[in-house]
């Protein structure tokens, strides 16, 4: 299980095989706008989000992200977000760009957006570290040395929001862009869709100093298996969150989902807040590695996030319209 190099190539670039691309992370309620572009704006403030994710520690090869995140409302009812994330599987890299618009209306007791991104990735490659227990020159599909493309998109998506309650639909790429990199002139790999939806409200347990907050996060590709993420999470005192996550899927036999995981986070002051998660494979793979783990921190800019952390009730919209 150490010398996993060509199983994740594969994973990763064969796009006639239908599967989740994109990248998962547990704590997805402080990344929505990663999932959803008309969540940009959203908050309120001028956020800067960083985030990290190591998958299957202990497993040569395993997927690892790190992003970064700006998400601001500049106008009233207009919302701008931009990131730069960095993925790894195996011997390939993949840097995306992207930049969000999201405009707002009132309806009801909350708030409408619709949102739309254009994204451009660059795929590498370095076939020269494969190592298979054939000669790789055999098999015209890999070519040798190092490979790169890039990759333009687009996405759209749907946010609504009150103060206690947020629902969400989004497709971040809608363009089956080739994304094949062999020397062949046949096409092994594409980009496919990714539909999400997403959705989270409160329930006050003791007012505002003890606050539970479930959260569910669809995810659905054509021809691959129906995934999801469901949280539930406890804020106590505007401060500090811990909940559990479970994460569906894993093997197709006895399958008891894919992980579990346990994840906490706390508003160090106005500017900062921090977070980390752990999770625990529950598929096969458990034998072969330590779990995986996830941090995150949000520094707000101009040093006034009002007391609103991300699972605080009044985080997700208020009455005046600073959502």
């Amino acid at each position: 299980m150490k010398n996993c190099y060509i199983l994740f190539l594969f994973i990763g670039l064969a796009g006639s095989v239908f599967a989740q691309q994109e990248d998962q992370f547990t704590q997805f309620m402080h990344y929505k706008l990663g999932f959803n572009p008309a969540y940009a704006g959203a908050t309120g403030e001028t956020r800067i989000t960083a985030m990290a994710r190591q998958q299957w520690v202990g497993i040569e090869g395993a997927p690892e992200s790190q992003l970064i995140t700006f998400n601001m409302a500049p106008l009233t009812r207009v919302g701008v977000g931009a990131s730069l994330s960095r993925s790894s599987i195996g011997v390939t890299d993949r840097y995306t760009l992207e930049g969000d618009y999201a405009y707002r209306f009132e309806l009801g007791n909350g708030y409408l957006g619709f949102g739309i991104s254009a994204s451009i990735r660059l795929i590498q490659a370095r076939f020269g570290e494969v190592r298979a227990n054939q000669p790789v020159e055999i098999d015209g599909a890999i070519p040798g040395g190092f490979r790169s493309r890039y990759v333009p998109n687009f996405g759209a998506g749907v946010y609504y929001n009150t103060s206690k309650f947020y629902l969400g639909f989004s497709a971040p790429r809608l363009l089956n862009t080739s994304i094949n990199l062999s020397e062949t002139g046949e096409e092994l790999a594409r980009e496919v869709r990714h539909f999400y939806g997403m959705t989270g409200f409160v329930i006050p347990i003791k007012g505002d100093d003890i606050v539970l907050q479930p959260h569910l996060l669809l995810k659905y590709v054509s021809g691959a298996p129906f995934d999801a993420d469901i949280n539930f999470s406890f804020t106590f005192m505007s401060k500090f969150t811990a909940g559990l996550s479970y994460r569906i899927g894993g093997n197709k036999e006895t399958s008891v989902g894919e992980s579990v995981s346990a994840l906490a986070s706390y508003q160090v002051s106005d500017k900062l807040m921090f977070g980390l998660n752990y999770d625990y494979t529950l598929t096969d793979l458990r034998d072969h590695n330590s779990g995986s783990a996830e941090v995150f921190l949000h520094y707000f800019v101009g040093g006034d996030s009002d007391g609103l952390i991300f699972e605080n009730p009044r985080f997700f919209g208020n009455e005046e319209g600073n959502y």
